[in-house]
């Protein structure tokens, strides 16, 4: 038990310690962990030594603390639990406690490389019967390898900031020549993602068996999606412009060792992957995703169905000799469950636009309008009940 008040339900009890950057305005950034209502000031409470262990400058940021291995995370996370639930050690704790009510999120690491999977076969088969209608929903080569593309690491952002509508060329009505402006067809996808800490050489593939060697943390996901862009552009080689222009991940980064309690068996793959995608242990995780859009949830995705798991991405992501480098995000891609209501995206949700998602308002959408204010949250649904936090964005009018 924490000394730390922690209301029933909070996404942060003890057993959580997820970290985030932080600052109150008349601070610098400091690395904070969020319990209860709280947030924590390591780089404070390293500086008083509380710490011995842990080398000087390491705990100023979640970048540095990333990149000092399992070990550090493992002997800071220890240590951290200790001085939380030692009623001794209140004294030298509190004064570096701030309310989470005061302070202002930042991102919390330096993206290094982006990719996003599409890892769900759900998803991948709604996408495939809606965009492909006459072929097989499934493209051949899906079953035997996670299928992802290279992102735009700069533009991701954190929870709470604003998205502007992007433009660009969308097909023209009736076959005519392609015209330009704000998409008409954006939407949402509710995804988690990984955050590597301890970086790889260039040429060396991780195996799966070294997932956990590398793999710091999770977060959620948004990868907004312009959908009416990505459909004009995205032949032959895969998203650009329909996805580059934002994607927003919650600000808290939940450590991996934190969800043991919540891994699961993940999905039997048939046909068995080819050897180096074979991995032993349970690698799936029970995680309930909500998406709220104005106010209510909408949908209800199941992440444990996953096809692909975080250690398969990771090795086939560097199974070419491609480097890791201390924070590099991978995400999952759109989480869609076999049900209408864990449909992870408004393109599902509304069938390609065809069937109007009905809000709490009592409005109907589509895709999302001008003043939408979307959120994702996470729960463990096995192990010990701890959350996400937010993962929000407000839509914003097209820019001039």
């Amino acid at each position: 038990m924490t000394w730390v008040p922690v209301p029933d339900g909070s996404d942060f009890p003890i057993e959580n310690l997820p970290y985030g950057m932080f600052t109150t305005g008349d601070r610098e950034p400091s690395l904070g962990v969020a319990v209860g209502q709280q947030v924590v000031d390591v780089s404070a409470l390293s500086r008083a030594g509380a710490f011995p262990d842990v080398a000087d400058g390491v705990l100023a940021t979640l970048d540095r603390l990333m990149a000092a291995g399992r070990p550090v995370w493992s002997a800071v996370r220890r240590e951290l639990t200790t001085l939380l639930t030692d009623e001794a050690a209140r004294p030298r704790v509190e004064p570096a406690m701030v309310p989470q009510a005061d302070v202002t999120m930042l991102l919390p690491f330096a993206v290094g490389d982006y990719v996003d999977f599409y890892s769900s076969i759900e998803h991948a088969t709604n996408i495939g019967r809606l965009f492909r209608p006459d072929a097989e929903p499934l493209t051949p080569n899906w079953r035997h390898l996670p299928i992802g593309y290279h992102g735009r690491a700069g533009t991701v952002v954190v929870s709470g900031t604003s998205i502007a509508r992007p433009a660009g060329q969308r097909r023209g009505a009736d076959g005519g020549p392609p015209v330009f402006g704000p998409s008409m067809r954006l939407d949402i996808e509710a995804e988690v993602g990984f955050v590597v800490g301890t970086p790889s050489p260039l040429g060396q593939p991780v195996p799966t068996a070294a997932a956990k060697e590398h793999v710091f943390g999770l977060v959620l996901v948004n990868d907004w999606s312009a959908r009416d862009i990505q459909a004009w552009e995205y032949q032959p080689l895969g998203p650009f412009l329909g996805k580059s222009f934002a994607t927003t991940i919650s600000p808290w980064v939940v450590p991996l060792a934190a969800l043991a309690g919540a891994r699961v068996p993940a999905p039997v793959q048939d046909p068995q992957p080819l050897p180096y995608l074979r991995c032993a242990g349970d690698w799936g995780l029970d995680l309930r995703i909500e998406v709220e859009i104005g106010g209510g949830v909408v949908s209800r995705p199941p992440f444990a169905g996953m096809y692909w798991t975080i250690s398969q991405q990771l090795a086939h992501a560097t199974v070419n000799g491609a480097a890791l480098r201390t924070g590099d995000l991978f995400a999952s891609g759109t989480v869609s469950g076999p049900d209408r209501h864990q449909r992870g995206s408004l393109i599902e949700l509304s069938w390609g636009g065809t069937e109007p998602v009905r809000l709490a308002d009592g409005s109907t959408r589509t895709f999302l309008e001008d003043g939408d204010s979307v959120t994702l949250r996470a729960r463990t649904g096995r192990g010990p009940r701890l959350g996400f936090g937010e993962c929000t964005g407000k839509i914003t009018p097209s820019g001039p």
